[in-house]
């Protein structure tokens, strides 16, 4: 019986070899008029083919035709063409195949429907196939190694055409399961697509400890969805995925075959892969690698290590974000640019700041149900992309920023306790960056909105100089004290994000500690609403400082304080200004937001204008605190994170934002970092310095950070 094998490509060229070298009557077809050419005139090459003994190239003599030339009846068909070329490939054989002739489908995915559909039923027998191969050139096929190869039929069951087919193919043997193994190589298929968008060898890939928990998360999320009993195979157990990367890292570091056809497809010869049977599957991870591959394919990403560390932020979201419910939404491939000073940066944002083809929800059900997706991106987001960072995720907040959480929606959780809060607003981003699910996400701040979730997260925030990254496409509370600003595991990532989305020019010298001039907020520090841990571990921080060397004195934060009389009204009559409109709805706000907002309306514009006026007749006072210091310094947050946020209007509300909120009324750039614990809990220190100054309150930040390091080091 002559042998047509449909895909003279990589599986189908070595299969071919053999059956030629085993004396079988074999015919190829190839839709490629190069290959065919090839192989017509020069035979069929497999280089390095490693269970020949001569470890010689072997050519074979073989006839290779068109589908337009392929005889008008063949008997049976080895289908070796890529999953989505499956329905033009069968097209040809639709007439010719014989009625008691069948295709074996030795291809990657599930392409047992689209041959039943074009067929009819019963004419297909499955193959697994795991031998690794490559087509060189036109006629000639590398072989990497030897594998597994099984046959049987569709469904169950080892028939006489099953037997035959298991005789003719290198390295078979039927089995009455071939869907067990085809469902496993669909999960062992997950992690080589992951591999193939980075610029990693197999093994390198698989073997790396950062990427472990994520081709272990994409296996599991194929292996749940089997309809079957999985197989095992060339050391992948799905009964033993833990065990099963450590033999995959040794199987592929053997073969020949380095990298993927994946790969090859999307570095080399820029074509489509097979991702949508891969996608088919489904999994929010698998989408995630569906999506990056697609990207790949359209030339908008090439493949580098960057996307697979983009992968592991999307598993980490998945595992540890959404459990905070941290999460708004996951962004599939997000656009950006091929480099930059953020590439491999991965970067939540608060989900009032407007992302091209997202819904911005302000933590509202109706503004998530309801609203228009952004039809650009906000300036401080454009920004991001353009710096290389990957915008990969929208983050919880307390509804509209204005201090309450809605109740038809999850508080973000914190961290360190997930009975505790993550804080507010910006509660989503701290949880995200606190829980190493990023290293970076903006916030929003106006009366403390990144740096209380920071110190109740224990991470970095920081609130920068009033004006200095654009609010525009995010939505207002109050305008005079809204800022854009950056949460991220440490100053020097705060540093770089922030420098990528705002002018702060050249960052000076990190200061040695002992040039480090500190003006101490101590009225702050010995405030009677500040719990005695808090107090204790930012009194710590102090003295390590001062232990290395940095040039202490005492502030008095009477200038600053006085200005806190101004922030309600100036707050209040600009949020009701900014929301009045869709206040007229009794049902779109949450009970506490309402409440909130229409305090406002009691606040006339004339006592609006006399705030803002009695503000900058303060400024220059609070101003002067600066004089011979490089920042000041005192408690972030009064105590550590609480059960819930406090609705701004109760007496903890009023406490919990009682530090913070003279920065946003001098425009000064501030920023928290950790400092230490409380029974367990994180505790923060907060260092303001002069407007415009943000450059050099990093520096004094990162001083600040190095000194504590070295100290819990």
């Amino acid at each position: 019986m002559r042998t047509v094998v449909v895909g003279a490509g990589a599986v189908g060229g070595v299969v071919a070899a053999h059956l030629v070298r085993g004396g079988h009557d074999v015919l190829l077809c190839d839709a490629d008029p190069d290959q065919v050419a090839a192989l017509d005139a020069a035979g069929l090459t497999i280089a390095r083919q490693p269970q020949d003994v001569t470890g010689q190239d072997v050519v074979v003599p073989v006839t290779a035709v068109l589908p337009t030339a392929l005889p008008e009846r063949v008997d049976r068909v080895l289908l070796a063409v890529k999953s989505h070329h499956t329905r033009a490939a069968l097209e040809p054989l639709r007439h010719r195949l014989a009625p008691d002739g069948y295709v074996v489908t030795l291809q990657n995915g599930m392409t047992g429907a689209v041959v039943d559909d074009v067929l009819g039923p019963g004419r297909r027998v499955s193959a697994f196939v795991n031998f690794g191969a490559d087509v060189v050139e036109p006629g000639v096929v590398a072989q990497g190694n030897v594998a597994t190869v099984r046959v049987g039929e569709p469904g169950g069951g080892i028939s006489d055409r099953v037997r035959e087919v298991a005789a003719l193919l290198p390295y078979a043997e039927a089995t009455d399961n071939i869907d067990g193994y085809l469902w496993s190589k669909e999960a062992y298929g997950a992690m080589l697509f992951a591999t193939a968008v980075s610029d990693l060898t197999i093994a390198e890939a698989l073997g790396a400890a950062a990427y472990r928990p994520l081709f272990l998360a994409l296996a599991r999320e194929v292996v749940e969805r089997a309809p079957v009993r999985l197989e095992t195979f060339d050391g992948f157990d799905p009964g033993d995925l833990e065990g099963s990367l450590e033999r995959l890292v040794a199987f592929n570091a053997a073969s020949g075959k380095a990298r993927t056809g994946v790969w090859r497809d999307l570095a080399v010869r820029h074509r489509k892969t097979e991702v949508d049977d891969l996608d088919a599957v489904g999994g929010p991870l698998v989408h995630q690698v569906a999506a990056l591959v697609r990207s790949i394919e359209a030339g908008e990403r090439r493949c580098e290590t960057a996307n697979l560390d983009l992968l592991a932020a999307y598993e980490r979201l998945e595992r540890v974000g959404r459990p905070l419910a941290a999460v708004v939404e996951a962004l599939p491939a997000p656009r950006r640019a091929p480099d930059g000073p953020l590439l491999g940066v991965q970067v939540a944002v608060k989900d009032m700041i407007d992302v091209a083809g997202v819904v911005r929800g302000n933590g509202n059900p109706r503004s998530m149900a309801e609203g228009a997706p952004a039809e650009q991106d906000a300036p401080v987001v454009a920004r991001l992309r353009a710096a290389g960072a990957d915008v990969f995720a929208t983050a919880a907040l307390l509804e509209y920023a204005a201090g309450a959480q809605h109740p038809g929606l999850a508080e973000a959780r914190n961290p360190a306790d997930p009975t505790r809060t993550a804080g507010g607003s910006s509660g989503g981003s701290a949880a995200l960056v606190a829980a190493g699910v990023c290293a970076a996400a903006l916030g929003t701040d106006t009366g403390g909105s990144i740096r209380i979730p920071a110190s109740y997260c224990g991470c970095v925030g920081i609130k920068p100089t009033h004006g200095l990254v654009p609010v525009d496409g995010v939505t207002p509370l109050s305008p005079s004290l809204d800022h854009v600003g950056v949460l991220a595991v440490d100053v020097p990532t705060a540093a770089r994000v922030l420098g990528a989305v705002a002018d702060l020019g050249p960052l000076p010298a990190l200061l040695a500690a002992t040039a480090l001039r500190v003006g101490v907020l101590v009225a702050e520090l010995a405030d009677p609403a500040v719990e005695p841990g808090t107090r204790a571990a930012v009194q710590a921080a102090l003295d390590r400082l001062v232990a290395a060397g940095a040039q202490v004195r005492e502030v008095d934060v009477a200038p600053l304080r006085a200005l806190h009389a101004t922030f309600e009204p100036v707050l209040l009559h600009e949020a009701w200004r900014e929301h009045e409109a869709l206040a007229a709805d009794p049902d779109w706000f949450g009970p506490d937001t309402d409440r909130l907002l229409r305090l406002g309306r009691d606040v006339t514009p004339e006592q609006h204008a006399a705030a803002l006026a009695r503000r900058a007749e303060l400024l220059p006072a609070a101003d002067r605190m600066l004089d011979g210091v490089d920042v000041l310094l005192g408690p972030a947050v009064a105590f550590t994170a609480p059960g819930t946020t406090p609705v701004i209007d109760s007496e903890a509300g009023a406490v919990e934002g009682l530090f913070s909120m003279g920065a946003n009324l001098t425009g000064w750039p501030a920023l928290v970092l950790p400092c230490g614990h409380d029974d367990g809990l994180p505790v923060g220190v907060e260092l303001m310095g002069r407007r415009g100054g943000d450059a050099a309150l990093l520096a004094a930040a990162a001083t600040v950070e190095r000194v504590l390091g070295e100290v819990d080091a």
